[in-house]
């Protein structure tokens, strides 16, 4: 049901005509209908950010969403004044639609970058989207397909807390995607009742632990946005610690079927640092050993190569992440292939025919420190999806 799940949310996904691919849904709308229209957000940190997220981190600020429109087959990034234009004419659209003010309505894009959108297009199908919006599966669904862009799969979650409360969601990313969010639009939604600021404090730590933790091509996008809104409509008031964990675990399922639809991708990698002297230190290796585009061709071809692994834990420095490489252990897939900073089992020994590919790293510096980060390997066909790209 994805972000129609949880009680209070309407939605639609339309074909807008703002997408290259003719037919293709390319306009979602999500609606909270209250009583509660309580939100939370985190964007992108690049500085070439979309005219869409700076509107919306506007909107968010205060800490209420009525609603969020969202549109694939273009980014509405690098185009000015004119871009923010448009973003601000989206909202003023779809906030007459709904009877709500220009400055309580979100405004997300992805697709191409550095060409205005089709507005006409996008204001028709804003209306086109009032008109289909329910609170059914259906509804929810076709949200999730008008993200779409390269993925290949609608992303959504589903969550229920012990007192019936929910949480919905959906999802799209597949390239661009690096440490520091993803290419990806997402919206999660909850019935439950709770505070902006206790939303915002949920997210951004759930976020830290997802959606920053994953790396499918080490390119930040500038379209990244992730909204939490609550409507309250169970009545619903959880747990605080139940709550942040429901929120994080929406965030981990998410930004893990990123990652199992990585654009070409054959392979998910799980890299898991162990044995740092903090979890900053840790993160760190992991993150430098799942940017390796050595090793992520490596992958897709098979190869466990540790070497290509070490390699990349070198180049994070002492004062960041301490530790003796004399000491250092890699495991591929439940074989040592690395043993004390030099060569382990052979290779030849590591099954890499599953899917999912588990690099297990202990920095072995007595303290027991470790973090988590997910990546993908690089192959012929995500060469051909990016020289291809077409919004």
């Amino acid at each position: 049901m994805s972000v129609t799940f949880a009680q209070g949310f309407s939605a639609a996904g339309v074909a807008a005509g703002i997408s290259s691919v003719e037919g293709k849904k390319d306009l979602a709308l999500v609606v909270n209908n209250g009583p509660l229209d309580a939100a939370a957000g985190v964007f992108t940190s690049n500085r070439f950010c979309a005219a869409p997220v700076q509107w919306s981190r506007k909107v968010v600020a205060d800490g209420h969403v009525k609603a969020v429109i969202l549109n694939s087959g273009g980014a509405n990034a690098c185009t000015g004044e004119a871009g923010y234009a448009q973003s601000v004419a989206t909202a003023e659209t779809v906030a007459g639609l709904i009877g709500a003010e220009p400055n309580d309505v979100a405004v997300c894009s992805t697709g191409l970058i550095g060409e205005l959108l089709p507005l006409d297009n996008v204001l028709a199908g804003a209306k086109s989207a009032h008109e289909a919006l329910a609170a059914t599966a259906e509804a929810g669904t076709d949200a999730s397909h008008a993200i779409m862009t390269t993925d290949t799969k609608p992303k959504t979650v589903e969550l229920t807390g012990s007192k019936g409360w929910k949480i919905g969601g959906m999802v799209k990313g597949s390239g661009m995607i690096a440490p520091q969010l993803a290419t990806m639009l997402c919206v999660i939604t909850t019935d439950a009742v709770v505070s902006a600021g206790q939303m915002q404090a949920a997210l951004a730590v759930a976020a830290e632990h997802s959606f920053n933790r994953i790396d499918v091509d080490g390119c930040m996008s500038t379209n990244d946005t992730v909204l939490l809104l609550a409507s309250g409509a169970s009545g619903v008031e959880p747990d605080k610690d139940e709550f942040n964990k429901l929120v994080r675990e929406a965030c981990a399922s998410l930004s893990r079927q990123i990652i199992g639809d990585g654009e070409g991708a054959s392979h998910d990698i799980r890299i898991i640092v162990t044995g740092a002297t903090s979890e900053d230190a840790a993160l760190a290796c992991g993150r430098a050993v799942a940017a390796s585009n050595l090793l992520k061709c490596a992958i897709s071809g098979n190869d466990p190569n540790w070497g290509r692994i070490v390699s990349s834990l070198g180049t994070v420095p002492p004062e960041v992440a301490p530790y003796d490489s004399n000491k250092v252990t890699v495991d591929v897939n439940g074989v040592r292939i690395c043993e004390n900073g030099g060569a382990g089992r052979d290779r030849s020994e590591v099954d890499m025919t599953p899917r999912e590919v588990h690099i297990d790293i202990d920095l072995n510096t007595g303290s027991d420190a470790e973090a988590t980060v997910w990546t993908d390997d690089l192959t012929h066909e995500y060469v051909h999806i990016n020289a291809d790209y077409e919004s």
